[in-house]
């Protein structure tokens, strides 16, 4: 899975080499993974838009703002946005790269269309030849779906998140997941994996070819030594030849209570959990992607994640999950309709999700 925040943030304020001799802040800042929100206290499933939108949290504004959007990645603090306003600051972010086996590929796929071609011709010579990619109906299948329709040219939502987009885009993303999910490239657990299963199937040798974010690479170090002198890294493979790909973003963002009893604190805090030093040291020790542009610059960050270019291209060209209040019922909507992916109708499944979505945005219906 991706890498979270593992223990409260008040412990970590305390550990963190910028805050040490800092006052604990009386209100803790909330965190919230970038498409899962949650306090230190307790869980929830929501986005920086929904806590907004109910009030919950407090806009950054001033000079709180300005050292929060300083230097900060574009793409990222997008998540963090809710109708023109900053309510929240990113504190890393994460992203998805094609991770392959050299021996078996000698030049990576650059699109979709060529990694299939390429899993057919490994099939047929009796090679390992598997596209591990999360087709689980949870929200990793989401990611998917929005990668795709991105990748293409299209989004999940109108720009103004008042009704859904989809249109062609999301026609040909529904088309690519039925192809793979019906070739030889698909993993026959395909509707069943999630990020940490693809993990597993790489390492076994079963796979030529693997969508997943960079902890997998020192898992392959660890579990695999010997695979992993041939495990290699490319840019997600393209929709369109001339169209980069638009990977979906993940990570963690920090927000202030609007209940909070000293949220001038709770603002420092989260300012400081996020700064240079504390980035650095979590990519260094946590393999978290820091959201500064500056640090992937920094010799230490690039010695550490040999693949940080390709990292920053990334972000800089990505996507986000759709930004709207009721995210969550737009996730369910979209992963249930396209599980299991062998399972798509493009056209009629794309047709459902609009309906679905449609009525998500009035709150009507009923949720899948």
């Amino acid at each position: 899975m991706q890498p979270g925040v593992r223990r409260p943030l008040q412990d970590q304020l305390q550990q963190a080499p910028a805050c040490r001799g800092r006052p604990a802040p009386a209100t803790r800042p909330q965190t919230r993974r970038r498409g899962r929100f949650r306090s230190t206290s307790g869980p929830g499933r929501h986005l920086a838009a929904e806590f907004a939108e109910a009030r919950w949290i407090r806009e950054w504004t001033g000079a709180a703002k300005q050292q929060a959007v300083e230097g900060t990645l574009r793409v990222p603090l997008q998540t963090s946005t809710w109708k023109g306003k900053l309510y929240a600051v990113p504190y890393n972010t994460n992203t998805q790269l094609l991770w392959y086996r050299k021996d078996l590929v000698p030049t990576p796929p650059r699109t979709w269309a060529e990694m299939l071609d390429m899993a057919g011709a490994l099939a047929r010579q009796g090679k390992p030849h598997f596209v591990e990619i999360q087709g689980a109906q949870y929200e990793g299948l989401t990611v998917w779906f929005n990668t795709l329709i991105n990748s293409a040219g299209g989004s999940i939502l109108n720009a103004s998140a008042t009704e859904p987009s989809l249109g062609p885009p999301a026609v040909r993303a529904a088309g690519i997941m039925r192809e793979l999910a019906n070739s030889p490239a698909a993993d026959p657990s395909l509707s069943n994996q999630m990020e940490d299963q693809n993990r597993l199937a790489m390492e076994s040798g079963t796979a030529a070819f693997e969508l997943n974010y960079p902890f997998v690479y020192p898992s392959m170090k660890a579990n695999n030594p010997e695979l992993f002198k041939n495990f290699r890294w490319a840019p997600y493979p393209r929709v369109d030849p001339n169209r980069p790909a638009r990977p979906t973003i993940g990570g963690i963002d920090l927000a202030v209570s609007a209940y909070a009893r000293r949220p001038d604190l709770a603002f420092d805090a989260a300012l400081c959990l996020r700064n240079r030093e504390n980035q650095l040291t979590a990519a260094l020790e946590g393999g978290l992607p820091p959201t500064l542009r500056a640090l992937y610059d920094e010799p230490a960050f690039m010695k550490e994640y040999p693949f940080s270019a390709e990292v920053l291209a990334a972000l800089e060209s990505a996507s986000v999950r759709p930004i709207t209040p009721v995210y969550q019922n737009v996730s369910i909507a979209v992963s249930h309709t396209l599980s299991p992916p062998s399972g798509i109708k493009p056209e009629s499944s794309v047709n459902t999700i609009r309906e679905q979505i449609d009525d998500a945005l009035r709150s009507e219906g009923v949720i899948p």
